[in-house]
């Protein structure tokens, strides 16, 4: 298996509009992602949790995401979800997704293969990389 991520995208004001879901399933499609698991949750204006899996979603909320051809091993728990409610602003939802970079799993093999060993990995956050480029210029 290839390294396992997590996203949390916000939603303000319960305002997901499904455009991520064809960005997300050309990912999916073309072996970059795997998706391990994917789950949802709104807070109400009172701070309440509604959590909602992908197999209970309503059918019309569901189709757009139908196309994630992957098995959802619920990877989630609730320490998980409540750590990231918590993060959430009321009037809002988010969705919760796991995945493998499968893009990853050839580079990992050729480093084993040759004997190699990872040091360190980390993701860089974008505004530093943006400052760096900007600091260059």
């Amino acid at each position: 298996m290839g390294p396992v991520e997590y996203l949390v995208v916000e939603f303000p004001g319960n305002k997901f509009n499904g455009e991520i879901v064809p960005a997300l399933a050309e990912l999916v499609d073309n072996g970059t992602i795997h998706v391990l698991d994917l789950i949802f949750v709104k807070k109400d204006a009172d701070g309440n949790l509604l959590v909602v899996e992908l197999d209970n979603l309503p059918p019309d909320e569901a189709a757009p995401f139908e196309s994630l051809d992957g098995e959802i091993f619920d990877l989630l728990n609730e320490e998980d979800i409540q750590l990231i409610g918590d993060a959430l602003n009321p009037q809002s939802s988010a969705a919760l997704l796991v995945f493998e970079n499968t893009w990853a799993t050839r580079l990992r093999d050729a480093i084993v293969g040759s004997n190699g060993r990872l040091v360190d990995n980390a993701r860089i956050p974008a505004a530093i990389v943006d400052a760096a480029i900007a600091a260059a210029s």
